[in-house]
């Protein structure tokens, strides 16, 4: 396996910095920041960081907790061949938004398209979550990193920005949809 390509040009200049933050359809994630007097070292972790990110809208397919008291959503969009696919998961959730999501959330009724999958902790993670399935009417804007796995997926969590009751399916990107900033 090798490691993913990257490029590592450098600026001083607020505006090439600027212009490359429109990249993300290249897949540019963001930006990293060190001193000038630091020398280059991969993987550094000191460096300060910059992500682009951008709000749009999932589906929710299950839920952490219960559709009555729901500590994480797991969201899913639909595929061009009518598949929900899950694509992330938000960080855990303010009470204020557990509050208006338990009147928003119904607990799955009969087929679901995720029953029998396993979901993990987070990227690279083995440890399994206890999910409750609802039913996938939902539709949820979230704040994201424009980051993603080899699978389409979000790679980070996801921030739950609001609830959508007035969009549809057909206002939801699909599944493997680009996002820009």
């Amino acid at each position: 396996m090798t490691a993913p390509f990257t490029l590592c040009p450098s600026t001083t200049d607020p505006a090439t910095a600027g212009d490359w933050l429109t990249w993300t359809s290249a897949g540019l994630e963001g930006l990293c920041f060190k001193r000038l007097t630091e020398p280059y070292r991969a993987g550094a972790r000191a460096w300060g960081k910059y992500k682009v990110r951008v709000t749009t809208e999932a589906f929710v397919g299950a839920v952490t907790g219960t559709p009555a008291a729901p500590r994480t959503l797991l969201l899913g969009r639909y595929d061009g061949t009518g598949r929900l696919r899950y694509t992330g998961r938000t960080v855990p959730l303010a009470r204020t938004a557990t509050a208006a999501l338990a009147d928003a959330l119904a607990p799955a009724v009969g087929e679901h398209p995720w029953a029998g999958r396993t979901f993990t902790a987070g990227w690279g993670s083995r440890d399994v979550l206890e999910v409750t399935l609802v039913d996938p009417q939902l539709v949820v804007e979230v704040d994201v990193d424009v980051a993603r796995d080899g699978a389409g997926r979000w790679r980070h969590p996801v921030r739950l920005h609001r609830t959508r009751p007035d969009l549809t399916a057909s206002d939801v990107p699909p599944f493997g949809a680009q996002m820009t900033g």
